[in-house]
């Protein structure tokens, strides 16, 4: 992370050091009180710094391709936090901390190692979650309490169609939920009760965007 930049921390408002071969971020980014986007993708950090929570303007941070196995215990105070991408790394749960993030829209988990989805995801209050190509098998039926949730994408994982809690068809704000490549045929899922109303969903929101 190149030092001579603590010269601008009053003055950055983007940082994108993608592409380099970063292993450590220095406590001394908790400094860039007025930094909005944070990209750092394809790099090799195995952790986050606590400093990194600091950053109360931050509304974009993309950190896909690096070797991280979790979040900081402070994340949940980036709360101007708008985008996520966390894209492969090596996760195995999704992070708790996010559920305190208020603003939070677009959460990108693809390609990690996440197995289920747990209880404490009811909290989330993001419009879109990524989970595609990790190794879930599990999602608690309160993903259908998320209130914004709108697009649901799970593609590539290995869900039985019995493991898809029907409450996401039958009783959730989800109007896209893209679950190819699991364990199940597509057409199985038009079977399940619920479908009917999660089709209307997805109808109107087609229309919403003609």
């Amino acid at each position: 992370f190149p030092e001579d930049l603590q010269k601008l921390t009053s003055n950055l408002r983007t940082i994108d050091l993608s592409n380099n071969k970063i292993e450590l971020l220095p406590p001394l980014i908790g400094k860039f009180s007025f930094l909005k986007s944070l990209v750092l993708n394809n790099n090799k950090l195995t952790a986050l710094p606590e400093e990194l929570c600091k950053l109360k303007k931050l509304e974009t941070l993309h950190l896909n391709g690096n070797h991280l196995r979790q979040l900081p215990a402070a994340f949940g105070q980036l709360s101007a936090l708008k985008t996520l991408n966390l894209s492969g790394n090596q996760l195995r749960t999704v992070p708790t901390q996010l559920c305190g993030l208020r603003h939070l829209d677009v959460v990108d988990l693809s390609k990690n190692q996440i197995q289920n989805v747990p209880d404490t995801v009811e909290e989330l209050q993001a419009i879109e979650l990524n989970l595609n190509q990790n190794q879930i098998s599990q999602i608690s039926v309160q993903i259908s309490h998320c209130p914004r949730l709108k697009v649901l994408r799970l593609e590539e994982n290995c869900l039985e169609l019995s493991m898809l809690p029907q409450s996401i068809l039958s009783d959730s704000q989800i109007s896209l939920l893209a679950v190819e490549g699991n364990l199940f045929e597509i057409k199985k899922l038009r079977e399940l009760e619920g479908y009917d109303k999660y089709m209307e969903r997805f109808t109107a929101t087609k229309k919403k965007f003609a």
